[in-house]
């Protein structure tokens, strides 16, 4: 048995050699399935939920695969990866929809800080709310973990800038504090609260790593959204981090005092080991040094998540998804995207050629995988 899982990709879109330029606007006009974004360089799609992994590999690249089509179509265009504009364009906002009210508090608001890209994992499932409530309270305290293995933003502008996600280290996490929630009650009674004060412009203005979601915030919830990860390009990596953070759920689901609100901190030192763990995964990801919420023991994301690997490698063979699973390996031993990228940026290569040839790869792997899937 298999939850139900689901992705939102948000991507930029630009030249071979790395440079944004936008088509939202163009692309929701012409293609079904894409959303804009406030900023007309990225754009999003989204996968139906699923529970078998092969059939979600199919859902991410069919999409990539016509847009990919659409942009070659416009000119010499393709789909940038990687998680903030690496070789430039973050001084100034390209509007999608002008006439748009949120867009421009948006810009308004945050600037270029939010035009960034991310991949988006939502899974359903859960029997009952409360269950889900405990499942966001372990991946709140988690989070970290994947933006670890999904770090793929260390250029900005053409520059290194000492994180290997850029773009966690500088979203506007909104709002600014953002207790761990206790109940549904207690998430229900916050969001009211946070909509009154205008600190959350509506109910999807929870900018966190990870969020209740559903067709009815706060009331109707129907599954977890973990929002920190980075672009991860590599579709066959996303399955794998995929398949870690279902295992977890599942050991959620199976273990009921598998919940930090037992653990030996109170919620707010909780919130504050969250954040803390968060900021030092966006700037050293897999090789950050962060604090485990079961024993409060300091531990790099490297172990943390080896550990965590050979935990649910017993229930992913139980579901036959083992096979999924297991690239995880690869992440630990050759590195994440923004590693494998300042290895060659210490190497002596420039952000663009890096970009280029990151550009090319992912291109060429899309391809392939289509032949195979479609």
């Amino acid at each position: 048995m298999l939850l139900s899982k689901g992705f939102e990709v948000e991507l930029y879109t630009g030249s071979p050699q790395g440079d944004v330029a936008g088509f939202s606007s163009l692309i929701v006009q012409q293609l079904p399935g894409f959303v804009r974004e406030p900023d007309n360089r990225n754009v999003e799609y989204t996968t139906p939920p699923l529970g078998r992994y092969e059939h979600l590999l199919t859902h991410l690249i069919k999409p990539r695969q016509q847009l990919r089509q659409f942009l070659a179509e416009q000119g010499d265009y393709t789909l940038l990866p990687g998680s903030t504009m690496a070789l430039g364009g973050s001084d100034h906002f390209e509007r999608s929809d002008p006439q748009n009210p949120y867009h421009s508090y948006i810009e308004e608001t945050y600037g270029t800080k939010v035009v960034t890209t991310s991949i988006h994992i939502n899974i359903g499932g859960m029997p009952d709310l409360e269950t889900l409530m405990r499942a966001i309270r372990v991946v709140r305290l988690e989070a970290g973990l994947y933006l670890a293995l999904s770090a793929s933003s260390p250029f900005l502008d053409n520059q290194a800038t000492g994180f290997h996600s850029t773009r966690w280290q500088m979203f506007p996490k909104t709002p600014r504090e953002v207790p761990l929630f206790l109940s549904h009650e207690h998430y229900i009674t916050w969001t009211e609260e946070q909509l009154k004060l205008g600190t959350m412009q509506n109910v999807r203005h929870l900018w966190s790593a990870v969020r209740p979601n559903g067709d009815r915030r706060p009331y109707d919830l129907n599954r977890l959204e973990l929002r920190i990860t980075d672009l991860v390009a590599d579709p066959i990596a996303l399955l794998a981090i995929t398949a870690l953070l279902e295992m977890r759920l599942w050991m959620v689901l199976e273990q009921p005092d598998l919940d930090p609100l037992l653990s030996k901190f109170t919620p707010q030192e909780l919130v504050e080991i969250a954040d803390r763990n968060e900021m030092a995964a966006a700037q050293f990801s897999l090789e950050a040094e962060l604090i485990d919420w079961q024993t409060g023991a300091k531990v790099t994301a490297h172990a943390w998540i080896k550990n965590l690997y050979e935990q649910v490698y017993p229930l992913a063979c139980d579901r036959g998804v083992n096979c999924f699973l297991s690239p995880l390996l690869k992440i630990l031993s050759g590195g994440n995207e923004a590693q494998r990228w300042l290895k060659a940026y210490e190497g002596g290569k420039t952000p663009r050629q890096i970009m280029t040839e990151a550009t090319t790869e992912w291109t060429n792997q899309d391809q392939e995988l289509a032949q195979v899937l479609l």
